[in-house]
């Protein structure tokens, strides 16, 4: 089971590079369910040898249905991404039925390949009104893995359904098991044979320097030392 850690800063992309994870995802904003990350900090977790670097690309909070002008910015972050050195990149457009946006879907990952990056349909799998069609869809246009927490609010919550399209897709397509994935639940993801995990490493900090304009968080390192440790001492025995 490979381990992806979602990443808002360097420090967090250095701690999971030590802890040998296998891929990060690269954001700004998780506090909105991530946004596109600046361009130097791609740049800098790029050079991270070891660890593949995948870049969120979301233009905007809220909803993932997305204007032809939101679209073609899509477009230009995904050439930014490759330039900065990355080596795949997470998006996921739905039309207003809640259905997978193909057309829309097919321009980008078009365009993504053409750069050689490999691909992420992410968590908008979740709010389709169809998971089975909306997962066909998404292995028809050719993405490389889905981000899904089997359409419950937590991938634990989702966990039967999770189990259930692992079963049935794979390799078709990588699963990669996402939301509330922490220390005392992830070995239930490793029992049902997930192609992989995702789960970020932030934690709230009570260190304050008088003056924020957002809340202060660090990076967990606890957390990710224990999943890991779980992670491995499960596959020894």
């Amino acid at each position: 089971m490979q381990v992806e850690v979602c990443i808002e800063n360097w420090q967090e992309a250095e701690l999971a590079r030590r802890f040998e994870c296998d891929r990060i995802e690269i954001c700004s904003a998780l506090d909105l369910g991530g946004l596109t990350p600046q361009y130097s900090l791609i740049q800098a977790c790029a050079k991270i040898s070891g660890i593949e670097s995948y870049i969120l690309i979301r233009p905007r909070s809220g909803n993932f249905v997305y204007s032809q002008t939101e679209i073609i910015l899509m477009k230009e972050d995904i050439r930014i991404a490759s330039e900065a050195g990355a080596q795949g990149v997470v998006f996921g457009c739905l039309n207003p039925k809640n259905e997978i946006d193909y057309p829309s879907c097919e321009f980008l990952l078009r365009f993504a390949k053409e750069f050689q990056l490999k691909t992420t349909f992410h968590r908008a799998i979740d709010f389709t009104s169809d998971y089975s069609k909306a997962i066909q869809s998404v292995i028809d246009l050719g993405f490389n893995r889905i981000l899904t927490s089997g359409q419950k609010a937590t991938a634990i919550d989702g966990l039967e359904n999770i189990k259930s399209i692992q079963n049935k897709y794979s390799g078709q397509i990588e699963i990669i098991a996402g939301s509330g994935i922490n220390e005392k639940n992830v070995l239930q993801f490793q029992e049902i044979r997930i192609d992989a995990v995702h789960f970020s490493i932030r934690q709230k900090s009570n260190i304050s320097t008088g003056f924020s304009m957002g809340s202060n968080a660090q990076p967990n390192e606890n957390k990710l030392n224990i999943i890991i440790q779980k992670i491995k001492n499960d596959e020894n025995n």
